[in-house]
């Protein structure tokens, strides 16, 4: 079935997407022994489901052998200047640029499916992935010349750096492959990997999961390692060094800081349930539910330095009925020291649960 690249593109532009591309659909034996050597050195931590029927991920025909071509598409979100703010006397965490407003799966993922239903009115087969489903987006974005694999393992493009979010459409449409690969600019730069505060991207276009502040802050539901915890900062959702450090995002950043962007810690804190669900329910923040969200403030606080941050972690030990956020706020506690941390921390030697306990421990001795 023959479909116009030209008038898919104009149906794309009009829903916001700047970044189109096509691809004919053909099995990514290329990339099938990195994944899987990446997945044997633990390279997803506890993201079990990147695991799962690798072989659809390979070979999208493997979801339906319909399908013969991917629409691959780029939408733009803003990037924010990094805040001249002393968020340790504000006490304010950071949430990463593309969590700010909506959540971006809902709002991408139907402005897409807008795009697929030209090919749908032509009788066409689609189905539309936004960040979901066994999908290498990346590969088929860079097969389909939306831009180049950065060493920050993102896709990169010239126009628009790194600030876009991928779609794609699969379908039994036929559109002729890129003539030519999407040249690599990265070069010989290495600031995403020499700047990353944790060593969490390699050589290779490797990403180590379990060292990424993305990951530790939304992806992982249990307790940040301790070494971890200082180098986070203020981070409370996701990160955006590797975007911030890189050249083909220089001077894209808006002067602007939205307030979303720099929420006051110990509000946070105090968010029972009900008012985290509404704060946060078209967010994409809500991925990391309050108790990891909290998990994160607590942390923060205890990054702050700030004095002022003992009373509300003292309060969240006493009040909280989570232990991953007590047993965070015994940890942000022994970080600040002091008089008023190290009674509460007495007090939380007693906790019913034994991580907070131990934590409570393991600050008391480190003062």
């Amino acid at each position: 079935m023959y479909v116009s690249r030209e008038e898919l593109t104009r149906a794309a532009n009009d829903q916001g997407f700047v970044l189109v591309g096509f691809a004919r659909l053909r099995p990514l034996a290329d990339r099938e022994d990195f994944y899987r050597q990446w997945l044997a050195g633990g390279g997803n931590a506890s993201m079990t489901y990147l695991a799962r029927e690798p072989d659809r991920r390979f070979d999208p025909r493997r979801l339906d052998p319909r399908y013969k071509s991917v629409v691959s598409l780029g939408y733009p979100y803003a990037a924010r200047a990094t805040p001249e703010v002393d968020w340790r006397a504000e006490m304010r965490g950071r949430i990463a640029a593309y969590a700010l407003g909506r959540d971006y799966h809902e709002v991408v993922k139907t402005r897409a499916r807008r795009v697929g239903d030209v090919l749908r009115q032509l009788g066409s087969i689609t189905r539309t992935y936004v960040d979901t489903g066994p999908v290498f987006e990346r590969e088929w974005a860079s097969q389909s010349r939306v831009g180049w694999f950065g060493k920050n393992t993102m896709i990169l493009n010239r126009d628009h750096g790194s600030y876009f979010f991928l779609a794609e459409i699969f379908t039994d449409a036929e559109f002729e492959a890129a003539v030519e690969p999407y040249r690599d600019h990265c070069g010989s730069c290495r600031r995403c990997l020499d700047l990353c505060p944790t060593g969490a991207l390699a050589d290779g276009y490797v990403m180590r999961s379990d060292l990424c502040f993305s990951y530790q802050t939304i992806e992982n539901r249990g307790a940040i390692p301790r070494d971890l915890r200082s180098k986070l900062g203020n981070w409370i959702f996701g990160c955006d060094i590797c975007n911030d450090v890189c050249p083909w995002n220089d001077g894209r950043a808006t002067d602007e800081s939205a307030e979303d962007q720099l929420p006051r810690l110990p509000e946070l804190l105090a968010l029972s349930e009900e008012e985290f669900g509404l704060r946060f329910t078209v967010s994409a923040v809500k991925r990391a539910k309050r108790r990891g969200l909290l998990r994160n403030v607590a942390v923060a606080l205890g990054n702050t330095g700030n004095p002022d941050a003992v009373a509300p972690l003292a309060r969240s030990i006493e009040a909280e009925s989570e232990p991953l956020i007590r047993s965070h706020a015994a940890w942000a506690l022994g970080q600040l020291g002091g008089i008023a941390a190290r009674r509460a921390l007495e007090r939380a030697l007693r906790d019913r649960d034994t991580a907070v306990r131990r934590e409570a421990q393991a600050a008391l001795e480190a003062n």
